[in-house]
């Protein structure tokens, strides 16, 4: 006991630090928010309709608590929730606070202009897309198809071991439809969902010449398109999800699209700070910390299942891990 007494100060004036954080609605209704995906100050301002310095100041206070943290992507600092930490004072209470805010609902307001803010984004990656149709040289300077489409097949068929018979799988984003040849092979239906109709056309080609009709093209948005699209045994997001404006969000839709036991396979890059592929890449964000693909899809309820990271040219890192809707 007098052994810890000295720590008793500390702890205590952490945990007023926490709790003077979480004590106010609109902070929770901020972390609610980023809850969904990591924002930008002007972008917070325009969801919580507020003034930038108002929001700065919320900000501010939410990060000395320990409840927010900022990370810089290109010439934009963008806030996101941080991760709870097991071994910190209010480890706990942080874990419990954030579930009961997942399980809530947004105020209609808030999520109305979150989704505006969210279509906007959506918006300009429709539109470099579509100005950018050929990144076949641009993309394989970060992560050539033939380096991780071998690894992530092996983890797929290990995770859906039953075989093809009456199962289903999606790929979000399927490029020129190389991996979408593989799916075929594995499934008994596949849908290939992109919201580029150039792409598409690549993966039609891709399709014809190889003679597979059991996989259909579908010209869509993701999530928005997920209501339209049947359940399925796995989703494939293939080097897509840092191009997505709400990885968060594509994540829990993809497991809100998985039958029981269905499996979610992701390929993406680590966190990087090559800046550069926001401009050359239509790259959204720099990769992904490990910590935060496995948060996003435990709190829509999928369990990691197998990962492996690839060491590849130019300092970047893939991660090829698979999830199971248990």
């Amino acid at each position: 006991m007098n052994a810890q007494a000295p720590d008793a100060p500390e702890i205590t004036d952490h945990l007023a630090g926490f709790l003077k954080a979480a004590g106010d609605p609109l902070r929770l209704q901020v972390l609610q928010v980023l809850g969904q995906n990591s924002f930008g100050v002007l972008e917070l301002c325009d969801i919580m309709a507020m003034k930038q310095s108002g929001m700065s100041h919320h900000l501010k206070v939410l990060a000395q608590g320990g409840l927010v943290e900022k990370r810089r992507e290109g010439n934009s600092i963008f806030y996101r929730r941080r991760l709870p930490q097991a071994d910190s004072v209010e480890g706990a209470l942080h874990g419990a606070l954030l579930d009961e805010l997942d399980d809530g609902h947004l105020d209609a307001g808030v999520a109305e202009r979150l989704e505006q803010v969210q279509n906007q984004r959506a918006a300009q990656s429709r539109a470099f897309f579509a100005r950018h149709a050929e990144l076949d040289d641009q993309q394989e300077l970060i992560a050539d198809y033939g380096q991780y489409a071998e690894q992530a097949l092996e983890l797929l068929t290990r995770a859906c071991p039953e075989g093809p018979d009456g199962k289903r799988a999606l790929e979000i984003g399927p490029g020129d439809g190389q991996f979408l040849l593989e799916l075929s092979t594995h499934f008994d239906t596949v849908l290939g969902l992109d919201n580029a109709e150039a792409m598409l056309e690549r993966a039609r080609q891709s399709l014809t010449v190889a003679k597979r009709k059991n996989v259909q093209l579908i010209l869509g948005e993701w999530p928005a398109s997920a209501p339209t699209l049947p359940t399925v045994d796995a989703v494939v997001l293939n080097m897509v999800l840092h191009h997505l404006p709400a990885p968060a969000s594509a994540i829990g839709a993809a497991a809100r699209q998985l039958n029981e036991g269905g499996t979610l396979l992701i390929t993406d890059l680590c966190r990087h700070d090559q800046h550069w592929a926001h401009e050359a890449c239509g790259d959204f964000w720099l990769g992904f910390e490990e910590a935060d693909l496995v948060d996003w899809a435990g709190r829509a309820g999928l369990e990691l299942q197998e990962s492996q990271f690839l060491a590849l040219r130019n300092g970047f890192q893939v991660q090829v891990r698979t999830f199971r809707k248990s």
